[in-house]
């Protein structure tokens, strides 16, 4: 399995984009089933790991964090199966206290540093930062700038090298049965940091301060700069691309097309002023953040360069590569193995939810989208349910730890009672509406539409979703729904 983080589905030739230049994956399509309707299901980052490796949706009962005790993670489970798993990865936030639980999942893994501000140098000299746009505040953005400096070359990229590592084990063990490798790079991810020669890519005559590292809000910059910042993404993109080919030439080297699954995933996209935005979370997920690529070679059906208009998920993954190694799927999983899906079209759900702990609630049957905002009133009775009490890059704070009792145990809990810890309400500013969007009429989600009839139906999709995920009682009454 490789996996970007961050890549936009509509920036790919095999869904329609005629000017990002990444010939590897025009041929990863032409070796491989492109899913049109492929959802999130919990964003961002660790959320989105989670349900890679218990197939369950996430967001419902907690924001980011690490594994639980109880969660049944694909990787462990090859593990204890006999089925070797290896990660190697530039992902930073693996390492962190958000993350920690989820790499000792693996057999084995690989870490690369220096990604973003991930805390990898220790250089107390004076930093000459250039004048730019955006980019992050504090110790985070300075530790960025300092990263930078110790990449010296292209083999030096945390993208580089994480591939380099992932071909070193293909190298190694390509004779072998019962593996599992995954290939994960932070990129195309912002900063959109990347050597000249990708930048020579997209020519242009930007003149402008230094811009690669949007902020998370409205667009406000000049359309030279907006068109700057998507000519930075795409070249990233192309560099994501070249790293893909190495794993495609392997394939070809060692025939292993003939036996080997191939996964290419990404865990969300990213609006580059698509609406008016740069980023994801702080606005409604769009589909260019919400439908996101996804690229499967099943040796088994020989099926590839076609497109599958079957409604997927993220949580589709994990029961997909247990079924491959014939390893028994937990009941806990919500996802469904995709090999029918692969070999005939087979649908697999009538609907999918997806989302952010905190924010809306979504759902689309794959015609419509149905954005259902909360009441901000009812913010104030929204909860993390866990028993790992840490966030992205530090533990819970101190005042929602005070608000700890204990909850009784939810379906996929395995019995165990949870931390019930109050969310203190994050404020951004910025309020949004529900909203209905017809996908086949208005593919970009311009122009909401008013309908009741469809909106009842978006409805009991979510309604009934919420309950087969267990979702505590007051995601029901936030979103103005009672529980039934």
């Amino acid at each position: 399995m490789v996996m970007f983080d961050s890549l936009n589905k509509h920036m790919l030739p095999a869904y329609g984009c005629d000017w990002v230049k990444a010939p590897n994956f025009e041929r990863l399509y032409k070796n491989s089933i492109a899913f049109d309707r492929c959802y999130i299901g919990s964003a961002p980052c660790m959320p989105a790991r989670r349900e890679l490796h218990t197939g369950r949706y996430n967001f419902l009962h907690r924001r980011w964090g690490p594994l639980e005790p109880f969660d049944d993670s694909m990787p462990e489970l090859l593990k204890n199966n006999g089925i070797h798993s290896h990660l190697v990865s530039d992902h930073y936030h693996y390492w962190e206290d958000g993350g920690a639980t989820y790499h000792n999942r693996y057999s084995t893994w690989e870490l690369c540093r220096g990604q973003e501000g991930d805390p990898w140098k220790g250089d107390l000299r004076e930093l000459c930062v250039p004048e730019h746009i955006g980019g992050r505040k504090g110790s985070w953005g300075k530790q960025d700038w300092i990263n930078r400096k110790y990449i010296k070359s292209e083999e030096g990229y945390p993208l580089t090298r994480t591939f380099n590592k992932g071909l070193e084990f293909i190298e190694t063990n390509h004779n072998e049965d019962n593996w599992f490798l995954q290939i994960e790079a932070f990129d195309p991810h912002e900063p959109f940091m990347v050597p000249e020669k990708y930048l020579e890519l997209y020519p242009e005559d930007y003149k402008g301060p230094h811009f690669d590292w949007p902020l998370y809000n409205a667009v406000t910059e000049t359309p030279e700069q907006v068109q700057h910042l998507k000519n930075q993404y795409a070249a990233l993109l192309s560099m994501c691309d070249h790293n893909l080919g190495k794993v495609l030439d392997a394939f070809d080297k060692h025939d292993m097309w003939e036996d080997t699954m191939l996964i290419v995933n990404t865990d969300h996209g990213f609006l580059l002023s698509d609406h008016g935005w740069w980023g994801k979370n702080v606005q409604p997920f769009f589909n260019e953040v919400a439908n996101i690529p996804l690229f499967i070679w099943d040796p088994r059906s020989q099926r590839k360069n076609e497109h599958c208009n079957c409604l997927v998920q993220t949580i589709d993954i994990a029961p997909t590569l247990l079924d491959y190694f014939n390893i028994e799927i937990p009941e806990n999983m919500q996802g469904k193995s995709l090999k029918d899906t692969i070999s005939s079209n087979k649908e697999i759900r009538d609907a999918a939810l997806f989302g952010i702990h905190g924010a809306f609630v979504n759902c689309t049957d794959g015609n419509y989208v149905y954005m259902r905002a909360f009441e901000e009133k009812k913010q104030n009775e929204l909860y993390n349910y866990t028993l790992m009490p840490t966030i992205m890059r530090s533990f819970i704070s101190l005042d929602e730890l005070r608000t700890v009792e204990l909850s009784e145990p939810f379906k996929f809990t395995k019995g165990c009672r949870v931390m019930k810890i109050r969310r203190i309400p994050e404020t951004t500013g910025d309020t949004f509406n529900t909203m209905l969007f017809d996908l086949k009429t208005d593919p970009k989600q311009e122009k909401p539409i008013h309908d009741l009839e469809i909106e009842e139906i978006m409805i009991k999709h979510m309604i009934q979703l919420m309950k087969e995920n267990d979702a505590p009682a007051e995601q029901y009454t936030r979103l103005g729904y009672l529980k039934i």
